[in-house]
């Protein structure tokens, strides 16, 4: 078993590109620092390709990727892959590099890669599954669920998660949307008797997030209105259902690894990748639609972490071991 003492996690600073590699070296037990990239025009324009930008070289002031290089370097959104690639080259190759998401320069583009299902790049050092790796494990979860949140324990029974998300490339919460969203939630507080948990992104509508808030302060919810440490962990630990709107695969991820029932809401518009992902998780049980029929099913919780990190583990390993035989 490959021994592992240092790990950099290499993004342009994505809060969902982040978390995944925290959960991957969290599943590793090796320390890890987080290093941001941030190349500017035109070597951003560039990107995943590269060249990285010269005034981001290792021998730079202030570089991210400056030496002495990590055992391991885990890598995610396209503006860090070449620096990635970089890395590999500068350690002498003996930097282990991993990617989560498809880099979109094929499978060379790092030693491990890991998808979800629902791309399309494979190969020989190419994982995949349903869902992302997240920080959320089961022990962690079960931490979280018998931590006091006094805003949280009040709320009587069910608990419901809410997890906004908000405009993106491929979806747009149209007034109609948001009014959707906002009734279903109201039925679902008035028809169950649910205590909402709700949260936010920065791309959820104003307006939306504004009703939203208002429903909260009207009858016995909680809102995270954005200030001091993000209670999703705690949200999710103590929640009997969630509601997750489509437009976040990230979200939903994390949200499968409760074993709660997912519903999901739909936004004006999707893209192909998606409903792929989402027709997965509807075919193991885990997703129902919003507004609809509350759910008490469960299913086996959703976590692919370990299964990676055992991954690397092993061709870390391998690795090694091809290194001194030659």
């Amino acid at each position: 078993m490959a021994r592992l003492e240092s790990c950099w996690i290499l993004t342009d600073g994505k809060a969902g590109d982040e978390v995944q590699c925290i959960g991957v070296a969290e599943a590793l037990e090796v320390p890890f620092e987080l290093r941001q990239v941030r190349p500017k025009p035109p070597f951003s324009w560039l990107m995943p390709h590269g060249p990285i930008d010269p005034r981001e070289r290792p021998s730079a002031q202030d570089s991210p990727i400056a030496p002495p290089f990590p055992d391991l370097a885990i890598a995610s959104g396209r503006r860090a892959i070449a620096y990635l690639r970089h890395i590999k080259n500068a350690s002498g190759g003996k930097t282990f590099t991993v990617c989560l998401k498809d880099p979109r320069t094929g499978s060379k583009a790092a030693d491990l890669i890991w998808v979800p299902d629902h791309d399309a790049l494979r190969g020989p050092n190419v994982l995949t599954s349903a869902t992302a790796p997240h920080r959320y494990s089961p022990t962690l979860l079960q931490q979280l669920r018998e931590t006091p949140y006094p805003e949280l324990d009040t709320l009587g029974p069910p608990r419901i998660a809410v997890l906004v998300g908000g405009d993106s490339r491929h979806h747009t919460f149209s007034q109609d949307d948001c009014g959707r969203l906002a009734a279903g939630l109201e039925a679902l507080a008035t028809d169950h008797s649910a205590s909402l948990m709700i949260t936010t992104s920065r791309r959820t509508p104003t307006a939306l997030a504004e009703r939203l808030a208002r429903l909260a302060e009207a009858g016995d919810h909680f809102f995270w209105h954005g200030t001091g440490e993000n209670p999703l962990g705690a949200i999710l630990a103590k929640a009997d259902g969630i509601v997750a709107t489509a437009d976040s695969t990230n979200m939903i991820g994390e949200a499968a690894s409760t074993g709660k029932p997912i519903h999901v809401f739909h936004p004006t518009g999707g893209h192909k990748k998606i409903e792929r992902f989402l027709a997965s998780l509807n075919t193991l049980g885990i997703i129902h639609p919003f507004p609809g029929p509350l759910k008490t099913t469960t299913y086996e919780p959703q976590n692919p972490t370990p299964m990676i990190a055992d991954a690397i583990r092993t061709a870390m390993t391998a690795d090694r071991a091809g290194a001194l035989a030659t």
